[in-house]
């Protein structure tokens, strides 16, 4: 005899305990994500030797009325060619007014990819846009 209170089986999965779960844990790494790119402070010991040698770095920068600036010296558009000839083995950096005119910043670029220097950074702001 079959019973009238007899149970149905349900052949669904209940799947709200899980995404509880994935949101508990999206909430956390969100939370302990920004956490991960902090530097340490160190306070590192002195040695009159290094086996490291610390790697050439040079900033050029192109100022708003298109003035150049290796490191700190002035040059001008024509001694750069031969400037960035003497630095193949450095890393540049190319900081460029955003009121430059985008054609004058692609010639630079093509100067010093012309000159041999394959190691090349572009530096920005942060954006402040939400």
């Amino acid at each position: 005899m079959i019973s009238t209170h007899q149970r149905q089986l349900m052949g669904e999965i209940n799947i709200i305990p899980l995404v509880d779960v994935v949101l508990v844990l999206l909430i956390i790494f969100m939370v302990t994500a920004p956490l991960l790119y902090r530097g340490m402070d160190l306070t590192l010991p002195e040695s009159k030797t290094s086996n490291i040698k610390p790697e050439e770095r040079f900033v050029l920068t192109i100022g708003k009325d298109r003035q150049l600036r290796l490191n700190e010296d002035k040059i001008a558009l024509d001694q750069l060619a031969g400037r960035l000839q003497q630095l193949q083995k450095a890393s540049l950096y190319l900081r460029a007014d955003q009121s430059v005119p985008y054609g004058f910043v692609v010639h630079v670029i093509d100067m010093i990819k012309q000159a041999g220097i394959d190691r090349l950074g572009i530096v920005t702001e942060p954006a402040k846009y939400p």
